[in-house]
């Protein structure tokens, strides 16, 4: 699970139940309130850039790998123990095939193990992209410790991070590779809820030899969050959906994306849809009911705006790449500071915050969330150390280009993380791009210390990286919003624009990356991303390499 923003407080952790996502099937006439016009259509992706596939053909493609597995395990040196499983598949316009895998040994998960195979047109293994060169092998598959020693361990463990209450399910055997060389381990799953109130499931890894915690990592990640009158957008456009006489928050034009009221619950459930009489959803204005609808105008905008960058802009038909969308669900908890997407429910969750008159629905919120499931679908990154700061920068990336893609004059783009939530009470942002420190906790540089911080702090260096390659070094001012950007070398960096820069973060992300990329290793995955779509010689790659430098990753 994935947060908008980092709370320090103590935390609480109980039992979770995770909501599974439900296809829900009903009949009506689909509906669309107007406003304001549709976004534009995203810029003409490079020729190496992926292409939109059909259910169908996606389907094919990892059908097609799936068959191929054993004979892909053996061409790539895999050992006898071994064997593939396909995550997921993307297909370049130029033919070349890009099939992530994550793998078994003896059985067992490898944690750790993932890797990528890129495939040429004509079937021609070019390049592998690995989470680890280590060979998978472990002395014994007998484990010292048992399983439900190594589940209280993780319960101590999470009691010790400040919890009160907690509980596991117990552990599962797996093969721990995502540090040092490979060993049997078990990983357990702590559930309940976090400081601020957001669920939690908290991945403990042992030593299933010594006992040992060697890794730990939360799921649940959160941020620092059709005519609808939003509280942050203005008026806008929402599909909506009639059936029989009542419209409803449900949106078939893009993968059927439903908006849910929690109604300041914090169970798992999904909660009420929101419905409604006329189609006029939401008053623009800030209000503590739990019956609003302005938040949930926010919500589903949103959601549209996600939906459409990253179809137009990258050719990807929703998070997973399938055409299904995940759902949103707004009012949670009682003045609940923040957001957070959950894999479990293939959802998003909104709170009210403070007085619950602040609900964290804005645009790049949305955008956020949103992507830290295309993360988790696509590089799988660890929300951990740099991995995870990776993770947030992803989502922050990101949600920065669903709101200049939206071109919402009420909400203009801008390199500022969350600046309409004001969260803090005082008109600023969570986090700044341009100069991440600004914040007074995030890193404008990489150092040795990086990986010990908040993974929401940790993110200001792969933040100020595409600051830079996006806008370039200096002082400078976008949207009417005055930015200065410093280097670590005091080199002056010129930038290649915001829609290179995310063809080449979402290329590296969807190709390059895997679990445990760390920063040095998210240079080498943007410069190959850049090699692809724009030349080893070419200026764009030579932008990336300064980017890159300037904020001390070499």
């Amino acid at each position: 699970m994935s947060l908008l923003y980092a709370r320090h407080k103590r935390t609480t952790l109980a039992i979770a139940t995770a909501a599974a996502a439900a296809a829900l099937v009903s009949t009506g006439l689909a509906s669309t309130a107007t406003a304001q016009p549709a976004a534009r259509p995203g810029p003409t992706p490079p020729a190496a850039a992926p292409t939109l596939l059909s259910a169908a053909a996606r389907t094919t493609l990892i059908r097609n790998a799936e068959a191929g597995a054993a004979g892909t395990a053996q061409r790539i040196g895999l050992g006898a123990q071994e064997k593939l499983v396909v995550r997921d598949v993307v297909k370049d316009a130029d033919g070349t095939v890009h099939t992530r895998y994550e793998r078994t040994y003896a059985g067992l998960p490898v944690l750790g193990g993932d890797l990528v195979v890129h495939t040429s047109e004509a079937g021609r293994t070019q390049s592998i992209t690995r989470a680890t060169n280590r060979p998978i092998k472990v002395a014994s598959l007998k484990p010292r410790v048992t399983a439900d020693k190594a589940a209280k361990q993780a319960v101590s463990a999470a009691r010790t991070l400040g919890s009160g209450k907690s509980s596991a399910d117990g552990a599962r055997k797996v093969i721990w590779a995502g540090s040092g060389s490979p060993v049997l381990a078990y990983e357990t799953v702590v559930g309940g809820f976090q400081e601020d109130g957001t669920p939690s499931r908290l991945h403990v890894i042992t030593d299933a030899a010594t006992g040992k915690q060697l890794f730990q990592h939360q799921a649940v990640e959160n941020a620092s969050t059709g005519t609808g009158k939003s509280l942050y957008a203005g008026t806008v456009s929402l599909s909506t959906y009639k059936s029989s006489s009542t419209y409803q928050l449900y949106d078939t034009t893009r993968g059927g994306h439903k908006t849910y009221n929690k109604s300041h619950g914090t169970s798992s459930s999904k909660g009420s849809l929101f419905t409604d009489s006329d189609n006029t959803w939401g008053t623009g204005k800030a209000s503590s009911s739990a019956s609003d609808q302005t938040a949930a105008v926010d919500a589903a905008y949103g959601a549209q705006m996600t939906w459409d960058f990253y179809k137009n802009t990258f050719g990807r038909s929703g998070i997973k790449n399938d055409g299904v969308a995940a759902y949103s669900r707004v009012h949670y908890g009682n003045a609940y500071v923040n957001a957070f997407w959950d894999d479990d429910c293939f959802c998003m969750t909104y709170g009210d915050g403070d007085g619950n008159t602040h609900p964290l629905t804005s645009l790049d919120v949305a955008g956020h969330e949103m992507s830290h499931g295309l993360t988790s679908n696509t590089a799988g990154l660890e929300y951990s150390e740099e991995s995870g700061g990776l993770n947030e920068a992803t989502s922050d990336i990101f949600g920065t280009g669903v709101e200049f893609y939206a071109g919402n004059s009420s909400d203009t783009g801008d390199y500022l993380i969350g600046e309409k939530i004001d969260i803090f009470g005082d008109g600023s942002p969570l986090r700044y791009m341009d100069e991440p420190s600004k914040d007074g906790e995030s890193a404008d540089y990489w150092s040795s210390s990086v990986a010990g911080l908040d993974v929401h702090h940790s993110s200001g260096v792969a933040n100020h990286f595409f600051y830079l390659l996006s806008e370039g070094s200096g002082s400078k001012t976008v949207n009417g919003v005055s930015y200065y950007s410093p280097t670590y070398n005091g080199s002056t960096v010129s930038g290649i624009g915001r829609d290179k820069a995310l063809q080449i973060w979402y290329k590296a992300l969807t190709t390059y990356f895997t679990s445990s990329t760390n920063y040095k290793s998210a240079r080498t995955g943007t410069l190959s991303a850049a090699s692809a779509l724009y030349g080893s010689g070419s200026t764009e790659y030579k932008a990336v390499a300064a980017a890159w430098s300037a904020v001390n990753v070499g």
